[in-house]
């Protein structure tokens, strides 16, 4: 291993007999080639750290000694200037921010360096960035798709999915590929999530004692989520989506039920489970779990053997998929199971800077 003094002064010499390789610029040559010879960490500023999702991707990231987390003073925080300055600083900049504030924050990059990780719903149809639904499998599959790990991996800028469509998309697309639901199927989503997922105001409510015991919303028939959860299932339409916050902080369950007359001919429960286990065979994060109430029940999924807990993933980047399947009445619900800030938020976004700097994609999760 050379020693940094010494790479330094070596690049010092040739720069000196070659005047071409002097135009390289100070930086790139620390973070592409002193960085990765000399092992220095990769600097990560959260923009938006004192949020909700901010504040648990600084904690999962807090104890690696990979990485080194630069962040803003606190009488900085809004600070326009101080925020530019550290976005370019960094090598990974993850923005916690809303939609219009993410735009914004986008378009201060000035180097070919830095990646960003946007966790809002600015980015997550556009062609210009990449979805990101990784993948961590040893098979020919991925979690959204072959090649999609690849593309994160290559991306500096890159839509952290919202975690609804993550269930929704892990349940659906692997069946739309396999064609045994047809793009121009008419889905209904329903879904309950911990009230993290509303931010500091929703959890400011439902940790006071003034609060629904359960809310469903979104009577708009016109969530923002819709969009992402049409193009990356490979649907024709927009799903009817209906989502709720209950009384728990942190979990999600997203449930989808179908009547198999919307199905391939001929499909059963098995067939459906089978399609999953095969795209998702060899994942670390996406575990398929035992077929039916039957299957479920033996494998002591259900509490009090009835009903599926939405909260038994908080804290992990663990998502669980379901398939309760009735063959003789041709009806199935099929469900996902994550927590709406570990696999939904902040997981998904570690997950995302591990790949996108080049690092072991479990690191911290």
């Amino acid at each position: 291993m050379i020693s940094k003094t010494y790479a330094l002064s070596l690049f010092l010499s040739i720069a000196s007999t070659n005047p071409s390789s002097a135009f390289v610029p100070a930086r790139s040559f620390a973070s592409t080639r002193l960085g990765s010879e000399l092992g220095a960490k990769k600097k990560i500023f959260i923009d938006g750290e004192a949020g909700t999702t901010g504040l648990q991707v600084r904690d999962r990231l807090a104890g690696r000694d990979d990485l080194e987390i630069i962040s803003i003073a606190d009488d900085l925080r809004k600070d326009a200037g101080e925020r530019k300055r550290l976005i370019n600083e960094a090598d990974c900049v993850i923005l916690c921010l809303p939609d219009d504030a993410s735009k914004e924050a986008a378009s201060w990059v000035e180097n070919d360096n830095t990646v960003l990780i946007d966790a809002s719903t600015a980015f997550r149809v556009d062609d210009d960035w990449t979805y990101g639904f990784p993948a961590h499998v040893r098979s020919f599959y991925a979690e959204l798709s072959k090649s999609q790990k690849d593309a994160i991996k290559s991306s500096k800028r890159i839509s952290n999915p919202g975690c609804y469509p993550t269930g929704f998309i892990a349940l659906i697309r692997p069946l739309v590929d396999a064609g045994i639901i047809p793009a121009d199927t008419p889905l209904t989503v329903n879904a309950v999530s911990g009230y993290s997922g509303g931010g500091k105001g929703l959890i400011e409510i439902y940790e006071s004692d003034d609060h629904e015991p359960w809310g469903a919303y979104g009577y708009s028939m016109n969530h923002k989520h819709l969009p992402e959860m049409a193009k990356y299932t490979g649907l024709n339409m927009k799903p009817i989506f209906q989502p709720s916050v209950a009384t728990f902080a942190q979990g999600m369950v997203v449930s989808v039920p179908i009547h198999y007359s919307l199905m391939k001919s001929g499909t059963t429960g098995k067939a459906v489970h089978d399609a999953l286990n095969k795209y998702y065979d060899g994942s670390m994060f996406v575990k398929v779990m035992p077929l039916g109430e039957s299957g479920a029940k033996e494998a002591g999924l259900l509490e009090r053997g009835a009903f599926l807990r939405p909260d038994t993933l908080a804290d992990t980047n663990n998502l669980e998929l379901f398939v309760f399947s009735n063959d003789d009445e041709g009806r199935m619900v099929l469900c996902a199971r994550l927590d709406n800030l570990g696999k939904g938020a902040s997981g998904a976004a570690v997950q995302n800077l591990n790949l996108s700097l080049g690092l072991d994609e479990a690191t911290g999760l």
